[in-house]
């Protein structure tokens, strides 16, 4: 039975010294299981050679295309980059950290061949620092109750995907100011999902800095989430009811109560000083919330590609 096309999205960043070793790591467990694959490498933009040593890998190997992103501009964006040269009739992203186990390819394989659109691998275990391990399981219980998505348990780490979704992402999908595990889940697809207990790291630092993760989430969040709007809109509503009790209250007390409120004075200047501090800080607050979507709408109008593949242009010889 011939099997049909894998494409594995390689995401590299900085990875002159892995891109032959997960070539031959990946190419020993396919070929023993007669998987016909297709390696699509994706250089983030690294001022290192990791963009030559693919070439060089792409002239070596027919299996194998290298392509270099103009500029940095993240690993959800290079996936969109890998899958949009895709030829496979399903694709599945890798890193080059050897985090996950080339073994649990040919099981999500296995299992969209029997029908599964999409497969995400997921955590089930991090062997990471302590605050690491916190932080993370906060962030999904967290994304996983205030906003729309069914997120799996750990966090998804990587996805099999069948052509239909390839071709959706590819042309429906605008990739900027998202992330591309949260557009296949709105998708609607029912999910597959595998569980495996992630390694850590052999980098001594990583590269994903804390910078990076802050907007990540905060991309993922706004784009996944109506609750900031909503919580502007309950805000509104709830200090309005309490402003115009107040308005009665205060109104109920100088013209029929006494002027010693509760046993005590107040200057005038007091609770007009604390009221316009307290409302200034509430309307800048729901400002920056309108305007984190404003700004995600604006990105979006302006209808800017989301990354560029650089074409390598080939020398003429001089007449």
């Amino acid at each position: 039975m011939k099997t049909k096309l894998l494409s594995v999205c390689l995401l590299a960043y900085y990875s002159e010294d892995k891109i032959n070793i997960v070539y031959r790591n990946l190419k020993k467990v396919l070929d023993n299981e007669n998987i016909k694959f297709e390696l699509i490498i994706t250089d983030d933009a690294s001022s290192d050679n990791t963009y030559k040593i693919a070439k060089e890998l792409e002239k070596n190997e027919n299996n194998v295309r290298a392509y270099q992103l103009s500029r940095n501009c993240t690993s959800t964006i290079s996936a969109f980059a890998s899958l949009s040269q895709s030829k496979g009739e399903c694709a599945v992203l890798i890193c080059d950290d050897n985090q996950q186990p080339f073994e649990l390819i040919v099981k999500m394989y296995r299992i969209w061949e029997h029908g599964k659109r999409i497969v995400f691998l997921h955590r089930n275990l991090r062997k990471d620092k302590f605050t690491t391990k916190i932080l993370s399981n906060l962030y999904y219980r967290f994304m996983k109750y205030f906003s729309t998505l069914d997120y799996p348990p750990g966090g998804i780490e990587t996805f099999l995907i069948d052509r239909e979704i390839i071709d959706i992402l590819n042309t429906r999908i605008h990739p900027i100011n998202t992330d591309i595990f949260v557009e296949v889940l709105r998708l609607g697809y029912k999910p597959y999902l595998i569980s495996y207990d992630r390694p850590r790291g052999n980098r001594k630092k990583s590269r994903w800095t804390l910078k990076k993760k802050i907007k990540l989430a905060k991309d993922i969040f706004f784009s996944s989430s109506s609750f900031p709007i909503k919580l502007v809109s309950f805000s509104g509503v709830f200090f309005s009811i309490f402003s115009f009790l107040l308005i009665i209250l205060y109104s109920y007390i100088k013209i029929f109560g006494n002027n010693n409120f509760w046993g005590y004075s107040p200057p005038g200047w007091t609770s007009t000083i604390l009221f316009i501090s307290f409302f200034s800080g509430l309307i800048l607050f729901t400002l920056g919330i309108i305007a984190e979507y404003l700004w995600r709408i604006y990105e979006e109008v302006k209808d800017r590609p989301g990354y560029l593949i650089k074409e390598d242009k080939k020398t003429k010889s001089p007449e």
